[in-house]
């Protein structure tokens, strides 16, 4: 691996403020973060789609395997139980593929196990011990010996076997995401939220864990157990490293890896170590920062598209919801419509990030009807408007938007800079802050002729737009019109 200077998360990164106390800033001379080039590919992504699929999907769980903390014993028993039912006969990876295609999507995230500790892969490890809920004595660990897998189930297929094959025939980069803490697993206690707790946990915990007890543990006192032995300890850290290791090995190319979550001070040696040993493996997997610090690659703001372009040189990639959580909702009215994505797409590239947006299938691994619709209408909008957005780049500090309707993309070699204005500018395009190449053509994305164009110092660049232009119906698209202006160098 070529030695490169180390990209870091910014200071307000909330996950990074969960692990600083004890992750080191700088990592270890030994480590090297993705290459260059890794980076590289992972910023001409641009647009990608996270799916949530799990056990939680049977039940039409919103906010995923989390409602599992607020449930009683009886319903935790059974919720564990949902894989012996798990039979999705809907799913074809092949379809999902030309689907996302149809979308634009250039890379999709899979839920490969969440919190709950169910694994959507082939997985060899097992677990050894996990919680009875309704033990005649009361919720108890026992022995068991079970890889808690899509194997495990009626379907038995390795359903994220089959999404990377079809993946890698469609030209679609993997993002593989993966949970630190496991509830089901009963050595993976206390860590990351996890429904058992032991008497010490203070020395394990996180302060916003700590801070979170209450809702941890709402309709319930907390469940101490005995404290964690050397032998799960050692065994758990085995368990985390194999998984992850079986995910970067077994499937061909993976592009990227999405951690979630974090396990704490007490293990985070060992997950240092694991990090190591993934990377040797894998030197160019563009691993997600959280839980590891800037032993990460990317990051990725949730929920929201920073104000502002962020003050940061690793990549990153916003993560939102299309409907009202990241698993499946049966509420179409839910669904915030392809302007929303499209909105939210450009205001991320423009500020030099990638958008990915959320959204899962239902238990028998079918899309909601509002879903194909809506991601379907921005893949349409790609097609007329992609050149603006794939593979550009950010312009230079606070340039990436002018007013509140207008932001910019430029080509890698700042030859071209793309204005997408978010509503039809009328007669008339005006910019301050472009200035055009002398006897360049400037074009509307979609429209084949070149635009008239003037320029002045005073009044900035001013393009005028045809009468024919000005009838909806002759209109390339029906929002984010996208002008490619010839600009330059210093533009």
């Amino acid at each position: 691996m070529s030695k490169k200077k180390f990209v870091v998360l910014p200071e307000s990164d909330v996950h990074l403020n969960e692990v600083r106390s004890y992750v080191e800033e700088i990592p270890d001379a030994d480590y090297r973060q993705a290459s260059e080039k890794a980076m590289e590919e992972f910023r001409d992504m641009k647009y990608g789609v996270r799916i949530h699929w799990g056990l939680y999907s049977k039940w039409n769980l919103q906010d995923e395997s989390w409602p599992f903390l607020k449930m009683d014993y009886e319903q935790r028993q059974k919720y564990q139980q949902l894989y012996k039912e798990f039979n999705p006969k809907g799913f074809s990876a092949e379809e999902w593929m030309q689907f996302f295609k149809k979308a634009g999507f250039k890379c999709f995230a899979f839920t490969t196990k969440h919190h709950e500790g169910f694994s959507l892969f082939d997985t060899k490890t097992r677990v050894k011990r996990r919680i009875n809920w309704t033990s005649p004595d009361g919720p108890q660990i026992e022995d068991c010996d079970i890889a808690y897998s899509v194997m495990d189930t009626p379907y038995k297929r390795d359903i994220v076997k089959e999404l990377c094959d079809a993946a890698h025939e469609h030209g679609i980069k993997i993002d593989l995401y993966f949970s630190h803490p496991d509830w089901y697993d009963a050595d993976f206690r206390p860590y990351g939220f996890h429904p058992l707790t032991v008497p010490e946990f203070e020395k394990f915990l996180t302060k916003k864990e700590i801070d979170e007890i209450g809702f941890r543990f709402e309709k319930m006192s907390p469940l101490p157990v005995h404290s964690l032995t050397n032998e799960e300890k050692e065994r758990m850290v085995a368990r985390h490293r194999e998984q992850l290791k079986e995910l970067i090995t077994n499937y061909g190319n993976i592009d990227m890896v999405c951690l979630d979550m974090w396990l704490g001070a007490d293990v985070w040696p060992e997950i240092r170590e694991t990090m190591k040993v993934l990377r040797e493996i894998k030197p160019d997997v563009m691993f997600r920062a959280r839980g590891i610090g800037n032993y990460g690659d990317y990051y990725t703001p949730e929920g929201f598209v920073p104000g502002s372009k962020e003050n940061t040189d690793m990549p990153w990639m916003v993560i939102y919801p299309l409907a009202r959580s990241f698993s499946y909702d049966p509420d179409g009215s839910g669904y915030k419509g392809s302007e929303w994505v499209i909105k939210n797409l450009v205001d991320s590239v423009a500020k030099g990030g990638n958008f990915m947006v959320a959204v899962g299938p239902d238990e028998n691994g079918f899309w909601h009807p509002k879903a194909i619709e809506q991601l379907e209408e921005t893949g349409e909008w790609l097609d007329m408007n992609g050149e603006a957005i794939y593979c550009t780049r950010p312009r230079s500090g606070a340039l990436y938007k002018e007013g509140e309707n207008i932001y910019f993309t430029r080509t890698k070699d700042s030859a071209y800079i793309y204005a997408i204005c978010m509503g039809w500018p009328g007669r008339t395009l005006n910019v301050k802050t472009v200035r055009p190449r002398e006897g360049s053509a400037i074009y509307l994305l979609g429209y084949e002729k070149q635009l008239p164009w003037r320029y002045s110092v005073e009044d900035g660049l001013t393009v005028s737009i045809p009468e024919y232009l000005q009838d909806k119906c002759n209109q390339p698209c029906k929002m984010a019109y996208s002008f490619k202006i010839e600009t330059l160098p210093e533009n």
